[in-house]
């Protein structure tokens, strides 16, 4: 198996770019857009990483719903994934990064072993599925309200790094 990998999914190029900083800070990844590869390769990484972001009211971005089942078949037994989700903490208060949580609960379901955890500290929103005592899932990302979000991601993967040795 090769080690680590990214997919994403992005339809305005902002989970995409935020895959391609997080891949050059991992010294250069293995990128692949689920819209053109679908969850394919995924069995053949022991590692991954999920971008995903979460559209108006809490909804999966769409080319993450078109490989959702694909995606729901897929046995992560043995495997390290770490999530990274984008959102809007101030206009979609309520279900910030919803998509990111849906993604993890698949996860659990499916047997992997979710590394990744940032805390909530410091964002501001009302709820969120993507909270397990007061901490994120994997990278909370909002480019719109958070002037820091760089920094988060340099941050994120030094411990990404770590845990997929």
């Amino acid at each position: 198996m090769r080690n680590i990998a990214i997919f994403y999914a992005s339809s305005t190029g902002n989970t995409k770019e935020i895959a391609k900083q997080i891949s050059k800070s991992l010294d250069g990844l293995k990128e692949y857009d689920l819209k053109v590869t679908g969850c394919e390769y995924m069995q053949d990484y022991e590692n991954i990483i999920l971008g995903v972001s979460t559209w108006e009211a809490g909804k999966m971005q769409e080319d993450w719903e078109k490989v959702w089942k694909e995606f729901s078949n897929i046995d992560f037994k043995g495997k390290k994934v770490a999530i990274f989700g984008l959102g809007n903490q101030k206009k979609y208060k309520n279900n910030f990064l919803d998509a990111m949580g849906k993604i993890y609960s698949q996860l659990i379901k499916a047997n992997a072993q979710v590394v990744g955890f940032t805390p909530t500290r410091g964002y501001e929103f009302e709820k969120s599925e993507a909270v397990i005592e007061n901490c994120f899932v994997g990278l909370a990302v909002d480019i719109e309200n958070d002037d820091n979000y760089l920094e988060k991601i340099e941050d994120w993967t030094k411990i990404i790094k770590s845990e997929f040795k």
